[in-house]
């Protein structure tokens, strides 16, 4: 008597040209994402986990299956249960069946066959179709119709981006207007300007911060205008930009649909092979992300100089104490949110070599470094959004001035000697600042024993050269 084998109802098996795999029935991704993430995974994160990549990609699909129906691609019945299996991607359902490496080396293969697979699957099941039969909807047929992972991958790139430096530049924004608040509140507090970490010249605290405002406003203005320009999308050109695959009216209808559906005027480029060839565009985001990270560094390390202390330091400044600093300095208190701003910085400017470098490394008529541009180029977008959030909410707007410590400086510095020279004349006050210098002593208090300027019309003039003169 022949024994009977009977095969697991909760596992199905797809084959490709490699053989059989096994795969949990319920699972909505396929045989193909498997193949990626046995051969792929070497990072902590898959395209699940980034959702704005996951909603752009799906958006692509969704616009595709619209066109492609309208060029007769698709019938009615696979354009709506396709339209809706990317809907639920959207709206944040299925992200456990999107299991492929973010950082995949499959120049975005890979990817794009995980969405084909899970739309494809959940389409089917939305039209009653048992999963992994791929039919009425196959994954490549009628999901991937009219496109190309070449042409997709970036595109999905390019509308990701488009939408995550939307709050970046939102969170610019409001750091400048918390820098432009302490602009107000310190403008009344007289500030020993340096330069070369040398006593300079007599200017308001205010100024500082007002600064710090517009160089926050002009980071959000770059950003905006390099943002603008990811628009522009490769779609339509398939494999290598002539559009191979795509029956006619297809990319027309695609734009349409794509641009309905997102609120957002997405286009075609003025050359498809200039747009499959070149991802010159992220290069130009990241260099951006890099400047705004190196400039805020800067003003972060600004602060920790100005509020260094309390008793061996500048103590102009005074920084929300949030935390302990020592494990074995009791009372110690150090500038952490300014020291984290720094260190994302580090962080941003080797992510923006890194897709420096992807960029160059394209060959002929494609890139395929696509992977890794996007998973540093989001990486760099989220960390100095939340940076930025983190850091004006818990130290910026928390920021004090000791004003009696900063007129001090200021009175104490040679920096008052620029602001006499107008009533006194270069030689004079050179003199007495050797005086002063060689003596020890303020040179104010040298002018009020001398019967030059008494310490009331020393602070006049100060308070003169202190204001802009502009």
């Amino acid at each position: 008597m022949n024994k009977t084998t009977s095969i697991p109802t909760d596992i199905r098996t797809e084959t490709d040209l490699l053989g059989s795999v096994e795969i949990p029935a319920a699972n909505l991704y396929g045989i193909n994402a498997v193949r990626g993430v046995e051969n792929l995974t070497v990072s902590a994160r898959n395209i699940g986990a980034c959702e704005e990549f996951t909603k752009a990609f799906a958006l692509c699909k969704w616009a595709a299956a619209l066109a492609n129906h309208d060029v007769g691609v698709l019938t009615p019945a696979q354009r709506d249960a396709i339209a809706e299996a990317c809907r639920e991607i959207i709206g944040g359902q299925h992200r456990d069946a999107l299991i492929v490496d973010l950082l995949e080396g499959s120049g975005g293969t890979s990817t794009n066959m995980n969405f084909n697979e899970v739309i494809a699957n959940r389409s089917n099941q939305i039209l009653g179709s048992a999963l992994g039969s791929y039919a009425p909807v196959h994954p490549n047929d009628h999901v991937n119709g009219s496109q190309s992972t070449n042409d997709v991958y970036p595109a999905a790139m390019k509308i990701a981006s488009h939408t995550m430096l939307a709050a970046l530049i939102t969170e610019l924004q409001a750091l400048a207007t918390a820098f432009a608040a302490k602009e107000q509140e310190f403008d009344h507090i007289l500030h020993l300007g340096r330069t070369c970490l040398q006593d300079a010249q007599p200017m308001r605290l205010g100024q500082v911060f007002g600064g710090y405002a517009a160089l926050a406003n002009r980071l959000a203005s770059e950003l905006q205008s390099v943002r603008n320009k990811l628009t522009v999308l490769p779609l339509g050109g398939t494999a290598i930009g002539t559009g191979f695959g795509a029956p006619q009216g297809y990319r027309k209808a695609l734009y349409t649909h794509l641009s309905a559906l997102s609120q957002t005027p997405f286009s075609a480029p003025e050359n498809a092979f200039d747009a499959m060839q070149n991802i010159d565009v992220f290069a130009r985001v990241s260099g951006e992300l890099r400047t705004a990270a190196a400039a805020l560094a800067k003003i972060a390390s600004d602060l920790i100089t100005l509020s260094s202390g309390p008793a061996g330091g500048i103590a102009e400044l005074g920084l929300p104490a949030v935390q302990a600093g020592s494990s074995i300095m009791p009372g110690k208190v150090n500038p952490v949110l300014p020291m984290a701003m720094i260190q994302l910085g580090f962080a941003v400017i080797g992510n923006d070599t890194c897709i420096a470098q992807a960029t160059q490394a394209g060959q002929l008529e494609i890139n395929h470094f696509e992977p890794v541009v996007a998973d540093r180029l989001f990486e760099s977008i989220h960390l100095l959004t939340a940076g930025i959030r983190q850091f004006r909410e818990k130290c910026v707007r928390g920021i004090t001035a000791n004003a009696e410590v900063n007129e001090r400086h200021l009175f104490d510095s040679m920096a008052v000697a620029t602001a006499l020279v107008p009533t006194l004349g270069y030689k004079k006050v050179s003199a007495l600042a050797r005086q002063s210098v060689s003596e020890g002593r303020p040179l104010i208090e040298i002018l009020d024993e001398s019967g030059l300027l008494s310490r009331a019309e020393a602070r006049t003039r100060i308070e003169l050269a202190a204001q802009a003169q502009f």
